[in-house]
């Protein structure tokens, strides 16, 4: 008994050294990661934080453009940074872009602007004018704009063509092919995984369950979608076709239309936007390369052009903590971007108590006078959605005007937060309405019988273990479709009440519809068209102050957190480097949608099961 005791003794000392040695060594390594991390960020080839003399502002924007950037911690932003990894979705702030142009139109320093674009990924058209606008005003210095490229997508290009000189590469392509919205349909997958879908909703045009119990889009919905992506088509050929000085005819719209005009080109896209007034000339990179050097001058950087990359230049004019605190009559400006989930979220995604809590904020400090509530939301919880509109109820109660400005998005969830605002400034281009409510239950008796997995026991009452492992009682179904209805009852209502209509009026116009701003306006389900700045100066001017500052309404950072962010986000500076990104292939882009579809409905969390989102308010 001795020697086996000894011996369990050993074995347990033993497994203890390795299991110790294993703790040191894995944080050893952790610590030698961060040290060389630090070590390259304090010390690397990085260039200073300067605005060239006489440069170019090289204006290359690299992800998608938001009005609310999702969060990241700062370590592992500098991680990134120190080991020149790029983000799995990089996003730019649109304000950030705007102060940027808005400071190098009267910078001395800065001689024109370079539209590089080929990094850009999207952006609601809404973003896509604000930034136009902005390069308008570049414009109007009288300094010249450069938009350069090997390809244009529709995005780029919106950008591309508010320049006053457009290059295109001879080898190089660009196409306008509208919108449209395509959707995956899993009912037939589902159906062969065995799975049952349980769908809940009211509203003929609440089409965000349809992919999980169809395998095509509805009438209903094609028609409600052709007559929003139609309007937002047309707003987009007409601000082109105004920056281009050129007839909206000349969109191609049919393949018959195309083809002609490709064949006159001799089946070449570069020579097809040259002839069709695209692009002003078919320049190589080294012939564009020549023409900013007669203007701007060399410089010994990569691209060998005297530039002051748009990543240097918006360090250059924000500060890394920007005070979080309003001045005297402040406008303050709470933004609710993404989906609108229950509890505490991270910013880029809206929380029903995060998002409440900053509205809270604002109405508690007493140098804030009016608030505006810009939204990109195609909404989500039910219940997250109240939660926010009480607390712009309390804003009211408190005699703080409330103004809602849409962004891209602002329908279902999103709408329900603006309903009961003092005023609501959307864009012509706003997706909007919407009003629909459903819930999603799927359960998976069938899946695991057929795998040999049963599921069976007993409770107190019938309502005892409801799962997604046993099949959905009917009645327990009909309460849920009850409580769907109720909701959406209670969602005509309160957009009757708010906008002063009666409850049949808004119930003809929701239904779950779609409508873009300039169709919502003739509705009444707007105040004005209009943007962000509109809003601000509205709520200054409803608020009675005419000398004003503007604030965003953030979350206080600890202590910690802002030693951290401070001290992450001084380590490592360094300019913007040219960078061609390497595209995934098809297939496992297409499989990552795929994945993206039902991630975006496990990520939904309302607590009775009941949402308010517009799966289809989105462009491509």
């Amino acid at each position: 008994m001795a020697a086996n005791g000894s011996w369990t003794k050993s074995l347990f000392v033993g497994l203890w050294t390795v299991l110790n040695f294993a703790r040191k060594l894995f944080f050893n390594i952790i610590f030698i990661v961060i040290a060389v991390a630090i070590i390259i960020g304090l010390s690397g080839d990085k260039d200073p934080l300067v605005v060239k003399q006489d440069s170019a502002l090289f204006l290359n924007l690299n992800g998608n453009l938001v009005i609310e950037k999702e969060y990241v911690d700062p370590f592992e932003t500098f991680m990134q940074e120190a080991f020149g990894d790029e983000p799995d979705n990089p996003e730019v702030l649109v304000r950030d872009v705007v102060k940027v142009l808005d400071n190098a139109r009267q910078d001395k320093r800065i001689k024109a602007l370079v539209l590089e674009l080929h990094s850009l990924t999207g952006g609601g058209l809404d973003k896509l004018r604000t930034v136009a606008q902005a390069i308008q005003r570049f414009k109007a210095s009288g300094k010249p704009v450069y938009a350069t490229g090997d390809y244009y997508t529709q995005t780029q290009y919106y950008l591309a063509s508010h320049a006053d000189h457009v290059y295109l590469n001879p080898q190089g392509a660009m196409l306008l092919e509208g919108y449209g919205r395509y959707t995956m349909y899993f009912k037939e997958t589902l159906e062969k995984l065995k799975v049952n879908t349980h769908v809940f909703r009211v509203g003929t045009y609440k089409s965000a369950v349809e992919p999980f119990i169809r395998n095509d889009m509805s009438d209903a919905a094609k028609q409600a979608n052709q007559q929003w992506l139609d309007g937002y088509w047309q707003q987009y050929k007409e601000d082109v076709a105004s920056a281009r000085n050129m007839p909206i005819t000349n969109f191609d719209e049919s393949l018959d239309a195309l083809l002609e005009k490709f064949n006159s080109a001799g089946g070449d896209f570069a020579g097809y936007a040259l002839e069709n007034g695209w692009v002003d000339a078919l320049k190589t990179r080294e012939e564009i390369r020549q023409e900013l050097i007669a203007l701007v001058g060399m410089d010994e950087q990569e691209i060998g052009v005297n530039v002051t990359p748009y990543e240097t230049y918006v360090k250059v004019v924000n500060p890394p903590l920007p005070s979080t605190k309003p001045q005297k009559n402040a406008v303050a400006i709470v933004v609710a971007k993404g989906n609108i989930l229950n509890g505490e979220q991270k910013a880029g995604t809206i929380g029903g108590d995060s998002t409440a809590r900053l509205l809270r904020k604002a109405r508690l400090d007493e140098n804030v006078k009016a608030v505006v509530l810009q939204i990109d939301s195609p909404g989500g919880s039910a219940f997250a959605s109240e939660v926010i509109r009480q607390e712009v109820l309390e804003l009211k109660k408190a005699g703080k005007p409330v103004i809602a400005s849409m962004s891209t998005y602002a329908a279902s969830g999103g709408y329900w937060i603006a309903a009961d605002t003092d005023k609501i400034i959307a864009s012509p281009s706003t997706i909007t309405g919407s009003i629909g409510v459903f819930g999603l239950f799927m359960t998976f008796e069938d899946s695991l019988s057929y795998l040999g997995i049963n599921t069976d026991g007993v409770g107190t009452t019938e309502l005892a273990g409801l799962s997604p492992a046993r099949e959905l009682d009917p009645q327990f179904g009909q309460l849920l479709q009850r409580s769907v209805e109720n909701n959406y009852r209670d969602f005509i209502t309160m957009v009757a009440n708010a906008r002063d209509m009666s409850v049949e009026a808004v119930d003809d116009i929701a239904q779950g519809r779609v409508w873009i701003g300039e169709d919502a306006i003739e509705l009444g389900l707007v105040d004005e068209l209009g943007t962000l700045d509109d809003a601000i100066s509205t709520a200054a001017e409803m608020a009675g102050v005419t000398d004003y500052t503007q604030y965003y309404v953030q979350r206080s950072l600890t202590p910690q957190e802002m030693f951290w962010k401070e001290f992450f986000g001084q380590a490592f500076i360094k300019a913007a480097q040219w960078q061609f990104a390497e595209s995934d292939s098809a297939l496992i882009d297409m499989v990552k949608t795929v994945v993206s579809e039902f991630e975006g409905f496990k990520r939904l969390n309302d607590p009775m099961g009941v949402y308010v989102l517009c799966l289809q308010c989105k462009v491509q």
